[in-house]
């Protein structure tokens, strides 16, 4: 079990199983969502548990996605595409250690000016595929 939560502890969330590698996005809507680029983790829905659900804002950034923040304290939680059997989770709520390492860059092409990507990891100016 993987435990993680909002700044303010509001919302609550464990992960059964274990996390996959994480993908850093630096498209320009992560980027907003999250004051930099994002870094998630996609679960299946049903390895994921939530205390506090009303305390979830879900904001619509486009048709097929929605994007979850505690309604209290504003932390960026939840990629949400409804249509697919999965939902992401933002690497910084996670509680503790998640034993994972990121694994690619993507949306490079939409990245900040201010840093620059030195890790050697793929990285795509897209979605890879």
């Amino acid at each position: 079990m993987k435990p993680g939560s909002c700044l303010c502890g509001a919302v609550k969330f464990t992960v059964s199983g274990v996390l996959k590698a994480p993908d850093a996005c630096h498209c320009v809507q992560c980027r907003k969502f999250s004051g930099h680029f994002s870094v998630s983790t996609d679960v299946p829905r049903d390895t994921l548990s939530i205390v506090g659900s009303e305390h979830i804002t879900w904001y619509f950034s486009s048709a097929k996605v929605r994007r979850g923040f505690c309604s209290i304290c504003g932390s960026s939680l939840f990629f949400d595409p409804p249509a697919k059997d999965w939902i992401g989770i933002f690497m910084g709520a996670f509680d503790g250690n998640t034993n994972t390492q990121t694994e690619l860059h993507i949306y490079t092409a939409e990245k900040g000016d201010y840093y620059s990507i030195t890790d050697g990891l793929p990285s795509y100016p897209s979605v890879p595929g």
